[in-house]
Protein backbone atom coordinates (compact mmCIF):
# COMPACT_ATOMS: atom_id res chain seq x y z
CA UNK A 1 0.00 0.00 0.00
CA UNK A 2 1.63 3.57 -0.99
CA UNK A 3 2.36 5.62 1.74
CA UNK A 4 0.41 8.85 0.97
CA UNK A 5 -2.61 6.13 0.66
CA UNK A 6 -2.07 5.61 4.37
CA UNK A 7 -1.56 9.38 5.52
CA UNK A 8 -5.05 10.95 6.53
CA UNK A 9 -6.07 13.90 4.24
CA UNK A 10 -5.17 17.82 4.80
CA UNK A 11 -8.51 18.78 6.56
CA UNK A 12 -8.55 15.87 8.89
CA UNK A 13 -5.05 16.78 10.06
CA UNK A 14 -5.87 20.52 10.46
CA UNK A 15 -8.85 19.12 12.94
CA UNK A 16 -6.63 17.08 15.05
CA UNK A 17 -6.23 18.30 18.30
CA UNK A 18 -2.69 18.51 18.33
CA UNK A 19 -3.14 21.18 15.56
CA UNK A 20 -5.91 22.75 17.53
CA UNK A 21 -3.23 23.31 20.36
CA UNK A 22 -0.62 24.84 18.21
CA UNK A 23 -3.74 27.43 17.07
CA UNK A 24 -4.22 27.80 20.11
CA UNK A 25 -0.62 28.77 21.27
CA UNK A 26 0.04 31.19 18.00
CA UNK A 27 -3.11 32.73 19.07
CA UNK A 28 -2.35 33.30 22.99
CA UNK A 29 1.33 34.75 21.82
CA UNK A 30 -0.09 37.26 18.48
CA UNK A 31 -1.12 39.79 21.49
CA UNK A 32 2.04 39.92 22.78
CA UNK A 33 4.05 39.86 18.97
CA UNK A 34 1.76 42.96 18.40
CA UNK A 35 2.93 45.22 21.45
CA UNK A 36 6.18 44.61 20.65
CA UNK A 37 5.60 45.80 17.28
CA UNK A 38 3.66 48.84 18.41
CA UNK A 39 6.44 49.51 21.71
CA UNK A 40 8.94 49.49 18.51
CA UNK A 41 6.91 52.28 16.64
CA UNK A 42 6.08 54.34 19.33
CA UNK A 43 8.69 53.60 21.67
CA UNK A 44 9.95 57.82 21.91
CA UNK A 45 6.23 58.62 23.11
CA UNK A 46 6.56 55.57 26.03
CA UNK A 47 9.61 56.75 26.85
CA UNK A 48 8.99 60.68 27.30
CA UNK A 49 5.64 60.11 29.04
CA UNK A 50 7.22 57.22 31.80
CA UNK A 51 9.95 60.14 32.13
CA UNK A 52 7.47 62.81 32.88
CA UNK A 53 4.95 60.19 35.27
CA UNK A 54 8.21 59.71 36.88
CA UNK A 55 9.08 63.27 38.44
CA UNK A 56 4.94 63.93 38.93
CA UNK A 57 2.96 63.26 41.80
CA UNK A 58 2.22 59.51 42.63
CA UNK A 59 -0.88 60.26 44.83
CA UNK A 60 -2.74 62.03 41.80
CA UNK A 61 -1.30 59.16 39.34
CA UNK A 62 -3.21 56.38 41.81
CA UNK A 63 -6.04 58.50 41.62
CA UNK A 64 -5.80 58.45 37.71
CA UNK A 65 -4.86 54.60 38.10
CA UNK A 66 -7.96 54.16 40.34
CA UNK A 67 -10.60 56.18 38.03
CA UNK A 68 -8.33 53.74 34.88
CA UNK A 69 -9.89 50.36 36.60
CA UNK A 70 -13.08 51.84 36.89
CA UNK A 71 -13.22 52.24 33.21
CA UNK A 72 -12.89 48.53 33.04
CA UNK A 73 -16.05 48.09 35.37
CA UNK A 74 -18.31 50.40 33.27
CA UNK A 75 -17.43 48.71 30.21
CA UNK A 76 -18.51 45.22 31.52
CA UNK A 77 -21.46 46.66 32.78
CA UNK A 78 -21.94 48.51 29.17
CA UNK A 79 -21.72 45.11 27.70
CA UNK A 80 -24.09 43.95 30.22
CA UNK A 81 -26.73 46.04 29.92
CA UNK A 82 -26.79 45.59 25.49
CA UNK A 83 -27.47 41.96 26.27
CA UNK A 84 -30.70 40.45 28.19
CA UNK A 85 -28.93 37.27 29.69
CA UNK A 86 -26.81 37.79 32.39
CA UNK A 87 -23.32 37.04 31.55
CA UNK A 88 -20.62 35.99 34.46
CA UNK A 89 -19.16 39.21 36.22
CA UNK A 90 -15.94 37.76 36.37
CA UNK A 91 -15.22 36.74 33.24
CA UNK A 92 -17.11 39.65 31.55
CA UNK A 93 -14.59 41.64 33.60
CA UNK A 94 -11.89 39.68 32.54
CA UNK A 95 -12.95 39.54 28.86
CA UNK A 96 -13.12 43.70 29.13
CA UNK A 97 -9.38 44.24 30.09
CA UNK A 98 -8.41 41.97 27.78
CA UNK A 99 -10.57 43.49 25.22
CA UNK A 100 -8.53 47.13 26.34
CA UNK A 101 -5.50 45.56 25.14
CA UNK A 102 -7.20 44.61 21.64
CA UNK A 103 -8.90 47.86 21.16
CA UNK A 104 -5.32 49.87 21.03
CA UNK A 105 -3.94 47.51 18.26
CA UNK A 106 -6.48 47.69 16.01
CA UNK A 107 -8.67 51.09 14.81
CA UNK A 108 -12.30 51.48 15.18
CA UNK A 109 -12.93 49.60 18.08
CA UNK A 110 -12.45 46.28 16.01
CA UNK A 111 -9.84 44.46 18.18
CA UNK A 112 -11.97 44.96 21.60
CA UNK A 113 -15.41 44.16 19.50
CA UNK A 114 -13.87 40.65 18.19
CA UNK A 115 -13.00 39.90 21.37
CA UNK A 116 -16.32 40.71 23.11
CA UNK A 117 -17.92 38.54 20.24
CA UNK A 118 -15.70 35.58 20.84
CA UNK A 119 -16.36 36.03 24.55
CA UNK A 120 -20.49 36.04 23.71
CA UNK A 121 -20.44 33.57 21.58
CA UNK A 122 -18.17 31.13 24.17
CA UNK A 123 -21.49 32.07 26.36
CA UNK A 124 -23.84 30.65 24.26
CA UNK A 125 -24.81 33.53 22.63
CA UNK A 126 -25.09 33.64 18.83
CA UNK A 127 -23.29 35.82 16.59
CA UNK A 128 -26.07 37.60 14.79
CA UNK A 129 -27.30 38.54 18.77
CA UNK A 130 -23.64 38.90 19.88
CA UNK A 131 -23.48 40.99 16.51
CA UNK A 132 -26.05 42.81 17.77
CA UNK A 133 -25.59 44.13 21.03
CA UNK A 134 -22.17 45.23 19.14
CA UNK A 135 -24.14 47.71 17.07
CA UNK A 136 -26.50 48.75 19.95
CA UNK A 137 -22.94 49.39 22.45
CA UNK A 138 -21.52 51.13 19.33
CA UNK A 139 -24.47 52.92 19.08
CA UNK A 140 -25.53 54.38 22.74
CA UNK A 141 -22.20 55.41 23.78
CA UNK A 142 -22.18 58.22 21.30
CA UNK A 143 -25.53 59.16 21.84
CA UNK A 144 -25.18 59.08 25.98
CA UNK A 145 -22.47 61.78 25.50
CA UNK A 146 -24.60 64.17 24.13
CA UNK A 147 -26.58 64.89 27.09
CA UNK A 148 -23.41 64.93 29.24
CA UNK A 149 -22.42 67.17 27.12
CA UNK A 150 -25.44 69.28 27.33
CA UNK A 151 -25.03 68.97 31.12
CA UNK A 152 -21.77 70.59 31.43
CA UNK A 153 -22.46 73.49 29.53
CA UNK A 154 -26.13 74.08 31.41
CA UNK A 155 -24.12 73.72 34.65
CA UNK A 156 -21.00 75.66 34.15
CA UNK A 157 -22.31 78.19 31.49
CA UNK A 158 -19.60 80.78 33.27
CA UNK A 159 -16.76 78.81 33.83
CA UNK A 160 -16.63 77.27 30.26
CA UNK A 161 -15.25 78.96 27.38
CA UNK A 162 -16.76 77.26 24.45
CA UNK A 163 -16.37 79.91 22.28
CA UNK A 164 -12.71 78.16 20.93
CA UNK A 165 -14.07 74.68 21.38
CA UNK A 166 -17.10 75.11 18.98
CA UNK A 167 -16.26 73.44 15.56
CA UNK A 168 -16.39 76.29 12.51
CA UNK A 169 -19.15 75.67 9.99
CA UNK A 170 -16.84 73.23 7.61
CA UNK A 171 -16.28 70.84 10.31
CA UNK A 172 -19.73 70.97 11.27
CA UNK A 173 -20.76 70.21 7.26
CA UNK A 174 -17.79 67.34 7.29
CA UNK A 175 -19.52 65.84 10.84
CA UNK A 176 -23.13 66.40 8.99
CA UNK A 177 -22.16 64.67 5.41
CA UNK A 178 -20.83 61.83 7.36
CA UNK A 179 -23.70 61.20 9.54
CA UNK A 180 -25.97 60.95 6.60
CA UNK A 181 -23.27 59.64 4.31
CA UNK A 182 -22.48 56.57 5.98
CA UNK A 183 -26.43 55.17 6.12
CA UNK A 184 -27.07 55.63 2.56
CA UNK A 185 -23.86 53.71 1.59
CA UNK A 186 -25.15 51.22 3.83
CA UNK A 187 -28.20 51.44 1.99
CA UNK A 188 -26.76 51.65 -1.09
CA UNK A 189 -24.59 48.14 -0.49
CA UNK A 190 -27.87 46.18 0.34
CA UNK A 191 -29.37 47.21 -2.71
CA UNK A 192 -26.48 46.29 -5.25
CA UNK A 193 -25.14 43.33 -3.07
CA UNK A 194 -27.79 40.94 -2.89
CA UNK A 195 -26.00 38.49 -0.72
CA UNK A 196 -25.86 41.02 2.08
CA UNK A 197 -30.14 41.53 2.27
CA UNK A 198 -31.12 38.56 3.95
CA UNK A 199 -27.67 38.77 6.80
CA UNK A 200 -28.42 42.44 6.84
CA UNK A 201 -32.28 41.75 7.13
CA UNK A 202 -31.67 38.70 9.91
CA UNK A 203 -29.03 41.34 11.92
CA UNK A 204 -32.11 44.45 11.77
CA UNK A 205 -34.68 42.04 12.98
CA UNK A 206 -32.35 40.47 16.27
CA UNK A 207 -31.05 43.83 17.12
CA UNK A 208 -34.97 45.15 17.22
CA UNK A 209 -35.77 41.79 19.33
CA UNK A 210 -33.04 42.23 22.02
CA UNK A 211 -33.44 46.66 21.95
CA UNK A 212 -37.32 45.59 23.40
CA UNK A 213 -36.03 43.21 25.70
CA UNK A 214 -33.23 45.27 27.12
CA UNK A 215 -35.10 48.42 27.59
CA UNK A 216 -37.85 46.62 29.20
CA UNK A 217 -35.63 45.83 32.32
CA UNK A 218 -34.67 48.92 34.17
CA UNK A 219 -31.25 47.30 35.47
CA UNK A 220 -30.29 46.67 32.00
CA UNK A 221 -30.95 50.31 30.77
CA UNK A 222 -28.98 51.54 34.21
CA UNK A 223 -26.08 49.69 32.87
CA UNK A 224 -26.58 50.41 29.41
CA UNK A 225 -26.96 53.93 28.88
CA UNK A 226 -25.83 55.42 32.61
CA UNK A 227 -22.28 53.29 31.93
CA UNK A 228 -22.11 55.12 28.57
CA UNK A 229 -22.59 58.56 30.11
CA UNK A 230 -20.63 58.17 33.26
CA UNK A 231 -17.67 56.49 30.77
CA UNK A 232 -16.43 59.33 29.43
CA UNK A 233 -16.57 61.15 32.60
CA UNK A 234 -14.00 58.54 34.32
CA UNK A 235 -11.89 59.17 31.29
CA UNK A 236 -11.61 62.90 31.57
CA UNK A 237 -11.08 62.04 35.24
CA UNK A 238 -8.04 60.34 34.66
CA UNK A 239 -6.75 62.87 32.23
CA UNK A 240 -7.32 65.57 35.35
CA UNK A 241 -5.52 63.54 37.42
CA UNK A 242 -2.65 63.40 35.36
CA UNK A 243 -2.83 66.99 34.76
CA UNK A 244 -2.86 67.35 38.48
CA UNK A 245 -0.05 65.65 39.20
CA UNK A 246 1.70 67.42 36.53
CA UNK A 247 0.19 70.74 37.74
CA UNK A 248 -2.15 71.43 35.14
CA UNK A 249 -3.88 74.72 35.75
CA UNK A 250 -7.15 73.41 34.49
CA UNK A 251 -10.12 73.23 37.09
CA UNK A 252 -11.54 69.65 36.50
CA UNK A 253 -14.94 70.56 34.87
CA UNK A 254 -12.58 72.42 32.45
CA UNK A 255 -10.68 69.59 31.47
CA UNK A 256 -13.63 67.40 31.78
CA UNK A 257 -15.56 69.37 29.01
CA UNK A 258 -12.51 69.59 26.84
CA UNK A 259 -12.18 65.76 27.03
CA UNK A 260 -15.73 65.30 26.23
CA UNK A 261 -15.77 68.33 23.40
CA UNK A 262 -12.81 66.37 21.49
CA UNK A 263 -13.92 63.41 22.00
CA UNK A 264 -17.15 64.30 19.95
CA UNK A 265 -14.91 66.64 17.63
CA UNK A 266 -12.96 64.06 15.98
CA UNK A 267 -13.47 60.65 18.18
CA UNK A 268 -15.00 59.18 14.56
CA UNK A 269 -11.54 59.24 13.19
CA UNK A 270 -10.34 55.34 12.97
CA UNK A 271 -7.52 55.43 15.15
CA UNK A 272 -6.02 52.54 17.24
CA UNK A 273 -7.59 53.58 20.62
CA UNK A 274 -8.52 57.19 19.41
CA UNK A 275 -4.90 57.42 19.69
CA UNK A 276 -3.75 60.91 17.20
CA UNK A 277 -7.32 62.51 16.77
CA UNK A 278 -8.30 62.73 19.57
CA UNK A 279 -5.06 63.47 21.51
CA UNK A 280 -4.50 66.36 19.49
CA UNK A 281 -8.25 67.99 19.71
CA UNK A 282 -7.64 66.97 23.60
CA UNK A 283 -4.33 69.10 23.89
CA UNK A 284 -6.15 72.03 21.85
CA UNK A 285 -9.26 72.22 23.95
CA UNK A 286 -6.77 72.36 27.00
CA UNK A 287 -4.60 75.38 25.23
CA UNK A 288 -7.74 76.67 24.46
CA UNK A 289 -8.52 77.34 27.83
CA UNK A 290 -5.04 79.05 28.78
CA UNK A 291 -2.84 75.90 29.95
CA UNK A 292 0.33 76.07 28.78
CA UNK A 293 0.81 73.98 25.69
CA UNK A 294 4.05 71.87 27.42
CA UNK A 295 2.17 70.83 30.19
CA UNK A 296 -1.50 70.23 28.55
CA UNK A 297 0.99 68.07 25.66
CA UNK A 298 2.56 66.02 28.77
CA UNK A 299 -0.59 65.71 30.51
CA UNK A 300 -2.27 63.72 27.56
CA UNK A 301 1.23 61.61 27.20
CA UNK A 302 0.82 60.66 30.43
CA UNK A 303 -3.02 59.85 30.37
CA UNK A 304 -1.84 57.37 27.41
CA UNK A 305 0.86 55.91 29.39
CA UNK A 306 -1.63 55.18 32.07
CA UNK A 307 -4.56 53.98 30.31
CA UNK A 308 -2.71 52.14 27.65
CA UNK A 309 0.89 51.32 27.99
CA UNK A 310 0.59 50.50 32.05
CA UNK A 311 -2.11 47.82 31.67
CA UNK A 312 -1.51 46.70 27.75
CA UNK A 313 0.80 43.88 28.91
CA UNK A 314 -1.05 42.67 31.64
CA UNK A 315 -4.43 42.61 29.74
CA UNK A 316 -2.41 41.18 26.60
CA UNK A 317 -1.50 38.33 29.45
CA UNK A 318 -5.14 38.24 30.19
CA UNK A 319 -6.22 37.80 26.44
CA UNK A 320 -3.87 35.19 26.19
CA UNK A 321 -4.96 33.30 29.52
CA UNK A 322 -8.62 33.26 28.10
CA UNK A 323 -7.60 32.33 24.46
CA UNK A 324 -5.63 29.37 25.93
CA UNK A 325 -9.04 28.50 28.46
CA UNK A 326 -11.12 28.54 25.80
CA UNK A 327 -13.37 31.58 26.90
CA UNK A 328 -12.72 33.01 23.58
Amino acid sequence: MPLDAASPPLSARLRSPIAGRLARHALSLLPLLLIAVWAAVDWRSVRDGAARLAAADPWWLLAGLFFTCLGWVVAACIRQGALPERLPPGLLLASQFAAGAANHVLPASIGAHAVTVRFLQGQGVPLPRATASIALYSLVKPLAKMPVLLFFLLAFPGVLAIGDLVPDRRTLLVAVTCVLLLPALAALAMALIRPLRRPARELLRTALTDVRAVHARPGRVLALWGGSAVAPVFQASVLYSVGAALGLPLTWTQVVFAFLAAGAAVGAVPAPGGIGPVDAAVVFAMAAYGAPLHLATAAVIGYRVLTVWVPLLPGALVLSALVQRKVL
